[in-house]
């Protein structure tokens, strides 16, 4: 656990590594838009294809919400976030617990820009042509109504189900069919890193936070 005596070199570490993560993000996803056409799919190995979809929703293309509800949450998410940092980065910490959620809010922040500005830049993506760059605001979305990129497609193992599977027998199944993008892999990532090895320090960090936050 390092104290809070290292903020600088921690909160330069943070900062370094969310900018790193949203640039790369957005490099990967302007380089797909502009190149591929929607439904386009390339492929890598039998196991990894680039594939350009678009959706309006969370990570892998999941929704329950509708898309300005949704927008609005992840930006509350990511503030969220960035506040708790800020006091982890006051107590004694690991720097490791400091690089997965760093992994976690550039993830999010990456995803937010989508919907922030790119129905605000870009036209329409179609399965017809490439995607363009347009003049600022006359996009095909307004402003948190952009529509989030994904490329990134893994079918590991593609086989069909026995006959004798009800209702499913001899269709197509597909393990690990989402298609996603770097800043869906690093919430992700990030998530299971923290849940593998640095739970106990996030309960004992959150307690002393609240007790913080209770006595103002």
């Amino acid at each position: 656990m390092k104290k809070n005596s290292y903020l600088s070199q921690d909160g330069l570490l943070a900062f370094i590594l969310i900018i790193a993560i949203l640039v790369i993000d957005q490099i990967v996803k302007i380089e797909v838009k502009t190149n591929m056409c929607l439904g386009e799919s390339v492929r890598v190995t039998n196991w990894f294809y680039i594939s350009f979809i678009e959706n309006n929703g969370m990570a892998y293309g999941m929704t329950f919400f509708n898309k300005l509800v949704l927008s609005v949450f992840r930006i509350i998410a990511v503030g969220c976030i960035g506040w708790y940092m800020h006091k982890v980065l006051q107590q004694k910490h690991s720097t490791g617990y400091i690089v997965v959620l760093s992994m976690i809010m550039a993830g999010a922040a990456g995803n937010i820009i989508d919907s922030m500005f790119y129905g605000l830049i870009f036209n329409a993506s179609s399965p017809f042509y490439v995607s363009y760059l347009v003049p600022f605001g006359s996009g095909y979305a307004s402003f948190l109504q952009g529509k989030v990129v994904d490329m990134f497609y893994f079918p590991l193992i593609v086989t069909t189900y026995p006959d004798w599977v009800p209702f499913k027998g001899g269709q197509e199944f597909i393990f690990f069919s989402p298609v996603f993008n770097f800043a869906d892999a690093c919430i992700s990532v990030g998530v299971v890193l923290l849940l593998l090895f640095f739970r106990k320090e996030m309960e004992g960090i959150s307690e002393t936070v609240k007790g913080a936050f209770k006595k103002k």
